[in-house]
């Protein structure tokens, strides 16, 4: 038996609107399970914390929402909308409310920040015209306390600009949805409590519901409305962050000493 029971009541809020629903999802790389029966819900207005150790799928999972991946079976629904039967349109429309937060950054070197903001408003934003995209850039440069960078190429920031530039790019379309991939992986402490910061900023300016996937237990402290554990492929714990810290069991205890 798991501990997600004994925190099931108190951990889920009830009264808010689920906007992801992720129900027994299994997928498989050849013949190792990755997934295995995977169940939860990301609320609305909440940053959900996904912890497990590498490898148990937790990558795998925010790609499968997205449908970079396909998942075996199992049922992924976003805004209540079936993603793993959605066609190509209604694929790509629904993504316009989803903003992906990859390790990297994923920045374009050959562009300057001002070119890799402008990149997504111009593809999906198509209603604006120069005056509002401009408008737009120095906005989110603004919110991520980058505004003097707007001319540089990614080369010439540091790890942690880069982290923040690739945030404002994510938020620039205005998702309603976040999903962040290690966003503190590489950084020292201070930097990456900055960028913790910087994740609940956001979430409270913009509205969002996040899945963060994250090794960094401060990260973790500081951003979790609520966290789930991964292991084998399941839910094996879902609670606060106080849950989890005063848990006895053994495999919990390891992730925060």
């Amino acid at each position: 038996m798991t501990e997600q029971n004994s925190n099931k009541e108190k951990s889920i809020p009830e009264s808010r609107k689920a906007v992801i629903e992720v129900r027994d999802l299994k997928i498989s790389f050849g013949s190792e399970p990755v997934l295995n029966g995977l169940s939860l819900d990301l609320y609305e207005g909440e940053n959900l914390v996904v912890l497990g150790k590498s490898g148990s799928g937790k990558s795998v999972l925010i790609k499968c929402i997205v449908q970079l991946l396909q998942a075996d079976s199992g049922s992924i629904k976003v805004f209540g909308k079936e993603m793993n039967n959605i066609g190509k349109k209604d694929l790509e429309e629904l993504r316009k409310d989803i903003g992906f937060l990859f390790q990297s950054g994923a920045l374009y070197d050959s562009m300057t920040v001002r070119q890799n903001l402008e990149f997504p408003l111009r593809r999906i934003r198509k209603e604006l015209d120069e005056k509002q995209i401009e408008a737009k850039v120095q906005e989110v440069l603004d919110n991520v306390g980058l505004p003097d960078t707007v001319d540089k190429i990614p080369s010439k920031l540091s790890g942690g600009m880069k982290k923040r530039i690739g945030l404002a790019r994510t938020i620039i379309v205005d998702p309603k949805i976040l999903l962040y991939d290690e966003p503190t992986t590489g950084l020292d402490p201070i930097t990456s409590d900055e960028i913790s910061q910087l994740m609940n900023a956001v979430k409270k300016q913009y509205k969002t519901s996040s899945i963060i996937i994250t090794h960094d237990i401060a990260c973790v402290k500081t951003v979790a409305d609520r966290i789930i554990m991964i292991n084998d492929g399941i839910l094996f714990k879902e609670g606060t962050y106080h849950d989890f810290t005063t848990s006895k069991d053994p495999f919990i205890k390891s992730y925060f000493k």
